[in-house]
């Protein structure tokens, strides 16, 4: 624990991962721009949220998952486009809390991880209601189509992300190293952490994940 407590304090680690995050965007952007701009855009944006919070790894799971130049489409596609999606709005709400809970109202523990976890639900079920409302359904009908089939994944993703974060952040506050490294480690840990539970809904047929990025008919479904 000491040896990864002088890791996340070092200035070394956030040099590194912004050498690492930004060519990974580059390429990215790049390959949204030339090869895949028939995606739809609220998916360019996860995709580009997902390479923010977790660099190579996100880029990782796009080159697999998200361009149409994969070779077919299977469960274990669709789950990781489905996780990746609300990986990108609950990353969102989760820095935003962070910092007003730790920066602004220099909460403790409960707190922050209260504030915090509200954010990322907040944030995690607009990018799923938004769309659902822009495709003609009444917001009665989007509200309970979100919490049925994002509760699970947001739950599960925050718990694991929120449990990293304060273990390996401790008392650090925004002007320390270790607060930002620590967030970093622990958004892809709610990532991975989450993505059997959206294999699993799929699989029960509770959601259909992202449709195929080969097709041109982007809609969005649950």
């Amino acid at each position: 624990m000491q040896t990864l407590t002088a890791i996340l304090s070092s200035p070394w680690f956030l040099i590194i991962w912004a050498a690492l995050v930004i060519p990974c965007q580059i390429v990215l952007i790049r390959d949204l721009t030339r090869n895949n701009t028939h995606l739809m855009s609220l998916m360019k944006v996860v995709w580009v949220l997902t390479v923010l919070y977790s660099g190579p790894f996100g880029l990782l799971v796009y080159w697999r998952c998200g361009r149409k130049e994969i070779p077919d489409d299977g469960l274990w596609r669709r789950a990781f486009r489905s996780v990746a999606h609300c990986y990108s709005g609950c990353g969102m709400g989760e820095i935003v809390g962070l910092i007003i809970a730790v920066g602004l109202l220099q909460l403790g523990n409960w707190g922050t991880a209260a504030i915090t976890f509200t954010l990322a639900y907040v944030a995690g079920y607009a990018l799923t209601v938004g769309p659902l409302l822009q495709g003609g359904e009444k917001l009665g009908t989007a509200l309970k189509d979100a919490v049925i089939s994002e509760t699970p994944s947001i739950a599960v993703m925050e718990v694991v992300a929120i449990g990293v974060d304060m273990t390996l952040a401790g008392e650090a506050g925004l002007g320390d190293i270790r607060f930002w490294s620590s967030l970093i480690v622990s958004l892809t840990c709610g990532l991975i952490a989450a993505y059997p539970v959206n294999v699993l809904l799929i699989r029960k047929g509770v959601k259909e994940g992202m449709m195929d990025p080969r097709m041109t008919d982007h809609a969005h479904h649950h």
